[in-house]
């Protein structure tokens, strides 16, 4: 694996001895795990972040792959962080339109934020830009380190202490560790925490994609027989797509050189962008629901992906994870101002009651749209497309799904709410 490296204030590097005690240790310095050591570590509380790769580049010249639908829910959690001018001076793209239709129908559906009198629906960001921002934050936090290359390896629950082992042998105590690892959570598995879910057979292939249309600041979405296809601006006369296809079209897609994709992208999209003119490097990753049964255990908590993997059809991942952080902080600092255990069953399980309620129904709402949008039935075809014709007029229930899609309403964190 090489030298393990801390990353500190000073952004100098040294090697962690063996006794090394701490209050919290994240696993995982991704945009869920880096946002919530921000919001813990004005308490003063030791943190580690710990991954198994280094902060990504930020490239002047190109997109990145993976681009993340912010919420203002989300938007106001980087805010009250201190890392959203950081994105800003990058590159953030608001959005103030939603457009979605059935490629099988003339249902549709449009969101204009002007309806709700609100400024934007959201912003599109790249991932590395959000990440790099969080942990810009966390250098500046003298009790918060950052450790990579390193991967956890296997843990230890004691009455009041964690023993954390690493995979370059050394050693770490906490009174509490955090999985924020992904989906595929090393955290989760060493916890035996068991999840409950099941593959879409699909495959979400993204690219950077530019047009002779301009995108006119909305995102654009159509529902195809093979699954969803969403344009989302991230620049001008560019989007990154989301494409949700089966495995074998997907690798298929992936392959073709620029003009054939191209050719079939604007077949399978029309020409509400005109011409689809260039395309970037193309990416696919597998899609899945999965859940995990538990979120917490004594001392140990999942956040993000770990806890909850969704299709990615409305872009509320990241979203979810953020509040999964916020709520988390919360409790945390909460519980230090009683001067209680931070890492005690009793504070985490109100974690616990607090995000799984709204994960679930999240996942519920987005997987049964999956399946409704991915029949071919006649009579569902029709039914779905009177459905988004009704709801597109009927215009208190419009405002209400996008108050919601966009963090405006519900159980949200300090950091999540509006600062008027």
């Amino acid at each position: 694996m090489g030298i393990c490296r801390v990353w500190r204030v000073d952004c100098r590097y040294r090697e962690i001895g063996m006794e090394h005690k701490q209050d919290i240790v994240i696993i995982g310095a991704g945009m869920v795990g880096a946002a919530l050591a921000c919001a813990v570590a004005p308490s003063g509380l030791k943190i580690t972040l710990v991954d198994t790769r280094p902060p990504p580049q930020i490239s002047d010249t190109e997109f990145d792959l993976r681009v993340s639908a912010i919420t203002r829910a989300s938007q106001n959690i980087f805010s009250a962080l201190d890392a959203w001018d950081f994105m800003e001076q990058k590159r953030v793209s608001p959005f103030y339109e939603m457009r979605v239709w059935d490629s099988q129908g003339n249902g549709h559906i449009h969101f204009n934020v002007a309806e709700i009198g609100e400024d934007t629906l959201g912003w599109i960001v790249e991932n590395s830009i959000i990440q790099n921002a969080l942990l810009d934050r966390v250098s500046h936090f003298e009790n918060v380190e950052l450790i990579y290359p390193e991967r956890i390896t296997d843990f230890v629950v004691n009455d009041d202490v964690v023993s954390i082992e690493l995979a370059s042998g050394k050693k770490l105590q906490s009174n509490l560790l955090i999985g924020a690892d992904g989906a595929d959570s090393t955290v989760r598995k060493l916890a035996g925490i068991s999840t409950r879910g099941w593959s879409y057979d699909q495959q979400g292939l993204v690219c950077t994609v530019r047009t002779s249309g301009y995108h006119n600041e909305m995102v654009q979405q159509v529902f195809l027989p093979t699954g969803p296809l969403a344009f989302l601006p991230i620049g001008d006369h560019t989007c990154s797509i989301v494409w949700s296809l089966s495995g074998d079209s997907a690798e298929r897609l992936s392959s073709l050189d620029d003009e054939e994709f191209l050719k079939e992208l604007q077949s399978a999209f029309g020409d509400s962008l005109g011409t689809m003119l260039e395309v970037g490097p193309r990416a696919v990753f597998p899609l899945r629901l999965q859940h995990s049964m538990e979120y917490v255990q004594p001392r140990v908590a999942l956040v993000g992906d770990a806890a909850h993997a969704i299709h990615p059809l409305a872009g509320q991942g990241v979203n979810l994870g953020l509040a999964d952080a916020a709520s988390l902080a919360d409790v945390l600092l909460d519980a230090l101002d009683q001067k209680r255990d931070i890492g005690a069953i009793q504070v985490l399980r109100k974690f616990e009651r607090w995000r799984k309620g709204d994960n679930l129904t999240m996942m519920a709402t987005m997987d049964g749209f999956k399946r409704l949008f991915g029949s071919q039935l006649a009579p569902v075809t029709g039914l779905r497309n009177l459905g988004l014709s009704l709801a597109n007029n009927l215009t208190p229930l419009k405002n209400m799904i996008m108050r919601r899609a966009m963090g405006l309403e519900g159980d949200l964190a300090k950091l999540a709410r509006p600062r008027y």
